[in-house]
C-alpha cells in the first residue's frame, strides 16, 4: 500500500504516476468520499427534531442499571406529545419518573435487559405499568416511534408511485385503495379472485354478473 499509486485508467497516458501513495488514495479518495456521502445522507434524514428525539429516548435505556435515565429528557421528549399528556399530567409525569427509577434499579429482574422494548416487558410482567401508568404510555410511544415513521416514509413513497401526472385528478378514496393495496401486499396475497369479484358483486345492483 506504500507504493506510488499509478492510475491506469486516466485517458492521457496509459500509465499516469502522481506523488502520493496507493493507501493515501484509497483513504482519502475513496474512503472518505463514502463517509462524506453517509454522513449528508444521515444529515437529510435525521434532521434536528428526528436527532432530539432519538437522544431523548436513549434516557429509556435499561444498560448499566439505567446510566442513561435523565429525566429532564424523559421530559422533553414527553413535549412532543402534546395531545397525548396535558398539563397535569406532566407534572404527575414528572412525579412518577423519580419514583420509577428508584423502583426499578432496585430490582433484579430489571439488572440485564437488552433493550426498551424488554423493558416495556418486565414493565408489565411486574405490574409497573399500573404503578406508573403516565411512565409506561411515554414508553409506549417511544416504542411505537419507530414503526411509525417507517410506516409514513412508506406511504410517501407510495403515494408518489401511485399518483403521478397521468393520475393527478385521482379521488381521495380510490388513492386510499391503491396506497393500501400497495403497502399491504403481503396481506393481499391470501386475498383470492373470487373473494374479490363477490365483494364488489354485493357492494351494489349490476346489469351483468361480474
Amino acid at each position: 500500500m506504500e507504493e506510488e499509486y499509478i492510475n491506469e485508467r486516466d485517458h492521457r497516458s496509459k500509465r499516469q504516476r502522481y506523488d502520493f501513495t496507493n493507501q493515501h488514495y484509497y483513504n482519502f479518495e475513496c474512503f472518505n468520499t463514502f463517509v462524506d456521502m453517509l454522513i449528508q445522507e444521515f444529515g437529510d434524514r435525521f434532521n434536528e427534531i428526528n436527532t432530539e428525539l432519538l437522544q431523548n429516548m436513549t434516557a429509556f435505556i435499561p444498560y448499566d442499571s439505567f446510566s442513561k435515565f435523565d429525566e429532564s429528557k424523559l421530559m422533553r421528549l414527553c413535549e412532543f406529545y402534546p395531545y397525548d399528556f396535558d398539563r397535569r399530567e406532566k407534572i404527575a409525569l414528572s412525579h412518577q419518573l423519580g419514583l420509577y427509577i428508584d423502583s426499578v434499579r432496585k430490582e433484579e429482574r430489571y439488572a440485564n435487559l437488552n433493550g426498551i422494548a424488554d423493558l416495556a416487558r418486565v414493565k408489565v410482567e411486574t405490574r409497573k405499568h399500573i404503578s406508573f401508568p403516565l411512565v409506561y404510555q411515554l414508553l409506549k410511544l417511544t416504542l411505537v416511534l419507530h414503526v411509525a415513521t417507517a410506516m409514513a416514509e412508506r406511504c410517501f413513497s407510495v403515494v408518489k408511485k401511485v399518483k403521478r401526472k397521468l393520475r393527478n385528478r385521482i379521488g381521495p378514496d380510490f388513492l386510499n385503495a391503491c396506497v393500501v393495496c400497495s403497502i399491504e401486499k403481503e396481506a393481499f396475497e391470501s386475498v383470492t379472485n373470487e373473494a374479490v369479484i363477490n365483494h364488489f358483486q354485493k357492494m351494489k345492483s349490476r346489469r351483468r354478473q361480474l
